[in-house]
């Protein structure tokens, strides 16, 4: 069974198509990398996703709960990393987790063992203590993955979340959250950058507002790099972010 469905699903901003007829699934344990050029409506996507943009054209489901019919069902099964910093800088690390812990009806011992298991999971235990201010730009990323795992979703979903950090950082926190793939999570990535995908991963390409492809990587690349087959599919629009 598919952790994350999306069903031809399309959405415009007035005259403006930004997805078009939109589909794919994506299953339990997998890193998949949403990989798009600038304007290709991954943003868009990801608002639909969370449920901040709703539409009428198309079905999405998470672990088998419709978005549509099942808002609360569904969004408690999905964990979220934003782009933009979501993160309270003059509150610890465990304070902002047991913040966010409350917003999803978890308290006492319950939500403690559950800010431990994340902070764990993301090797935060020792900053636990620290203010926010304090991490620098990888920790304060892996602060917010541990964040979105406190509920124990199925699904997480991480919009650009390497955006910037520098080189060291984006190859670690990279590396972490392909680990939390090979944990059972469905992990969807969007990203404009090949190299923060392995040749393991599946990727759905879009471009335009439409899929052009969703296979593992190795296939996508052929014999070649993948960058290369990425940049033939797109016509060598590979800068920005969308």
């Amino acid at each position: 069974m598919s952790t994350l469905r999306v069903s031809r699903v399309s959405y415009s901003y007035g005259a403006k198509l930004a997805l078009d007829d939109v589909s794919f699934d994506l299953q339990p344990g997998r890193f998949c990398a949403l990989l798009g050029p600038n304007g290709a409506g991954k943003s868009t996507l990801f608002s639909l996703l969370t449920r901040l943009f709703v539409t009428n054209q198309g079905t999405i489901s998470v672990a088998g709960h419709d978005l549509a019919r099942e808002p609360r069902a569904a969004l408690a099964r999905i964990g979220v990393v934003f782009q933009q910093q979501t993160i309270d800088l003059d509150m610890t690390v465990r304070q902002n987790l047991r913040y966010f812990a409350a917003l999803q009806g978890l308290s006492g011992r319950t939500a403690a063992r559950s800010i431990d298991a994340a902070l764990e999971r993301l090797a935060m235990q020792e900053r636990a203590g620290e203010k926010a201010r304090a991490l620098n730009g990888g920790h304060r990323r892996r602060m917010e993955i541990a964040r979105a795992l406190i509920h124990d979703p199925e699904v997480l979903l991480l919009d650009e979340p390497t955006v910037g950090l520098d080189t060291a950082s984006r190859k670690a926190i990279t590396a972490h959250v392909h680990d939390l793939a090979d944990t059972g999570l469905t992990v969807f990535w969007a990203t404009h950058l090949v190299d923060e995908i392995r040749d393991s991963d599946d990727v759905v390409v879009l471009h335009k507002g439409r899929v052009l492809t969703h296979d593992r990587a190795s296939n996508i690349a052929g014999d070649g790099p993948l960058i290369d087959a990425f940049i033939d599919m797109t016509n060598g629009t590979i800068e920005g972010a969308a």
